[in-house]
């Protein structure tokens, strides 16, 4: 009963996010709306962490298997991947870049408020903000990059 709770909790926070998705007219996933939303209900204390940490432990653990179908799914698309290879693979090549540019300015962000907080300057909340706005314009920058490539 206590997964399935748990579950409920993050397929509720999920749902929202994508309802959200859905009206708000900007180019960003519903999904990335709901990570936001899980992240400030955890942030603020609306429920504990242990009102999902066995099930997000749970589902984390079992994301490789959840990337199998998308897999089998490309290969339905090859004459697409045939035509446009050279962007998918640009694309691939700068959106790797990005990531590791985006994960080496959180790191710092991240070791500078910690340097901070020590001297009692900077909540270290701040920071955290900062970096999940980041990679928030990190994941749609990926996904504007990829519909243009599709697209063409």
């Amino acid at each position: 009963m206590k997964f399935i709770r748990q579950f409920l909790i993050i397929i509720s926070i999920s749902l929202i996010g994508e309802v959200m998705g859905h009206f708000i007219p900007l180019p960003i996933p519903g999904s990335i709306y709901g990570l936001i939303l899980m992240f400030f209900a955890l942030q603020f204390k609306v429920f504990p962490l242990d009102a999902v940490k066995e099930t997000s432990k749970f589902l984390i653990d079992i994301m490789p298997i959840m990337f199998v179908p998308p897999g089998v799914c490309v290969l339905e698309y090859l004459d697409v991947l045939k035509a446009h290879w050279w962007q998918i693979v640009l694309i691939s090549i700068v959106s790797t870049f990005v990531v590791m540019i985006v994960t080496g300015l959180v790191t710092q962000l991240v070791m500078e408020g910690r340097k901070r907080k020590k001297n009692s300057t900077i909540h270290i909340d701040t920071i955290r903000i900062k970096c999940y706005i980041i990679c928030i314009g990190n994941a749609w920058f990926i996904r504007r990059s990829s519909l243009k490539t599709l697209s063409v």
